[in-house]
This record gives structure tokens, sequence and C-alpha cells, in this order.
């Protein structure tokens, strides 16, 4: 018997033995990479296909044959449908995109969109960084018996405020109008919960290391800064703070006063000593500022430093594994 051929038969073994419920897919994925290790040669993938509206998951197991092209290795359950109705579809044909292991259905995609931070990234970077969440907290073991009562009802509170569902009345219309049952709007919130807080104990652990490595970026600054079409320009600080008073803002100038950590200043400001005047600077996005820093209080650790910092940390390593992803989406 060929290697490759000792590796199928060992495959339908795995298949076979996988939990088929959706709450055994991370020690799954734990199961079959160990697998996948023993065989490099045939570079295996386990490809999960969870059922709409079922706690059941199925698996295939990709895997590169010898001479080429990939072979796919499916092992279903003896469940009575047959196993041409069962698979008449491809597997990723109700998919929207698979994220390295995480493959996203599109009603799982839709329900992602509800709770979009609706920052600057795109739907679709957010999906991504969703799905990168959801592999982390499998990865780190996290689970739902480290959530407590009061996680959830911290996360259902910040999900209802952020949506003006202020009464049980409003948060039951708007289950109804997403199709959510109970049972749904709990898994949900659930979810939520276990990125919400691997989110904050990642960031806490990242914060003491990012801040000793820039403690820069964490100075708290007092400055003062115009933009607008116009040029302003001004020799001295009281120059500038009595021009800007007399200016206030109009439609064609913003002016803002404001402490912030110095990397949250604007790109022209940073790093200037207090009392030292900066622009007019063309910005890139058009217009001109003019600026001036006050103060500056050099980066200690308390706890809000600390929590800038581990924002900080979190975003980069987020992005990180952002840029390593393997991401396909399934438009066709």
């Amino acid at each position: 018997m060929t290697d490759f051929a000792k590796a199928l038969e060992s495959g339908v073994s795995l298949l076979r033995a996988l939990p088929r419920r959706g709450v055994g897919v991370a020690d799954a994925r734990r199961t079959a990479g160990e697998w996948a290790a023993r065989h490099p040669a045939i570079r295996a993938q386990l490809v999960v296909d969870r059922r709409p509206g079922t706690p059941v998951v199925d698996y295939d197991l990709l895997l590169d044959h010898p001479d080429g092209g990939t072979v796919a290795l499916t092992a279903p359950p003896e469940d009575g449908v047959p196993w041409l109705i069962d698979h008449s579809t491809h597997w990723a044909a109700g998919y929207l995109v698979s994220v390295n292991d995480v493959d996203v259905t599109v009603p799982q995609a839709l329900t992602m969109l509800r709770t979009l931070s609706r920052g600057d990234s795109s739907p679709y970077r957010e999906i991504v960084d969703q799905c990168l969440l959801a592999e982390a907290t499998g990865d780190t073991g996290s689970s739902t018996d480290s959530l407590t009562a009061a996680d959830l009802q911290a996360t259902a509170d910040e999900f209802r405020r952020g949506r003006g569902l202020h009464d049980r009345a409003s948060t039951l219309a708007w289950m109804t109008e997403a199709g959510m049952s109970g049972e749904q709007f709990e898994a949900y919130i659930t979810e939520i919960a276990r990125r919400r807080r691997f989110r904050r104990d990642r960031a806490a652990e990242l914060a003491p290391g990012h801040l000793a490595a820039n403690p820069g970026d964490f100075a708290r600054v007092r400055a003062v800064w115009v933009t607008g079409e116009e040029q302003v320009t001004a020799g001295t600080v009281s120059d500038l703070l009595t021009g800007l008073a007399s200016l206030g803002d109009t439609g064609e100038a913003t002016v803002t006063f404001a402490t912030r950590w110095e990397a949250d200043l604007p790109a022209p400001l940073r790093g200037t000593p207090p009392g030292g005047i900066v622009g007019p600077v063309e910005l890139p996005d058009g217009g001109f500022l003019t600026g001036a820093v006050l103060r500056r209080s050099p980066a200690t650790d308390d706890r809000e430093t600390l929590a800038a910092a581990g924002r900080a940390a979190f975003a980069g390593w987020l992005a990180e594994r952002r840029a390593a992803a393997t991401v396909e989406w399934h438009w066709s």
C-alpha cells in the first residue's frame, strides 16, 4: 500500500471520529491539525460545513495528490439522508468567505454585519477581522465557561444601547425584524462576549510591552490647530491663539483645542516641542493645517495610559494576523 493510500485510509478514520456538533469544532480542528502534522506531504486541510439552522456540522478533508491536484475526502454519518442529496452542491455553495480555517455562510455574514463598528474600515475587512477573532478564541481554548453572567449582561446592554433598544419591547421588535429566536439571540450575544473578553484580555497582556517599546506615542499633549482651505500664519503661540480666538469654527476653517496621546495628534504636530509652531502645512486630503503644541507630559504606566497602549497593541496584533491570513471570497 502506498503512503497516499495509507493516508486515505487513516483520513477516513479521522473523519468518522470527529464530533458532529458545532460545540466540538475547535476540538475537531485541533485533532485534524495533529493528524495533518503526521502526514505533511499531502498538506491536508479540514473544511467545516455548518448546516444552517441546526447544531450539526459535517467535514471534508482536502488532500494534495502526489501526481497533482486535490482529493476531497468525506465520510457522512448514517443519518438516513442519501449521500447524493446531502452533497448535491459544492461545499462552498452557501459560503461567503473562508478566512484560514474559519468558513462563513451568507447568513452568518449578515449576522456579523449587525455588529460592525461602523468605523473607517470596510465591511469586508471587519468580517475578516471577526473571523480572525473567532479563530483566535479557538486557538487559545477560550470558551463560554470563562464568561460570567456579568460579562453577558454587559455585552447585551452595550449592544442594545448601541442600537437604541432601551426596553424589552424594542428589543423583541428588533429580534423579530432580524429573524432571531430567543435562543439565537442568546447565542449571538454569547459569541460577541467571547470575542470582547478575548480582546480585553489580549490587550491587557500586550499593553505593558507596547508601552515600554513606544513611550513617545503615549505622551499626553495639549495642542491647538486650525484646518481649512486658507493658509493661517503665526509667528508665536500668542499670535496663533489671538488669531484663532477671532476666527472660531466657520464653514471654511475648523479650530481644535485638545489633549491627546502623541500618536493621535495630526501627523504634522507629532514631536513638536512645547511652544513650537507648525504650518501652514498642506494636508494629504487637501487644505492646510497650522498649529502649536502648548504642553507635553511624558508617558506613565497609569491605568488610562495602559488601556490606550493595549488598544494600540491589539490593533497591531490583529493587523499582523490579517496580513498573514488566507482569505477566499466565494463570489461564484
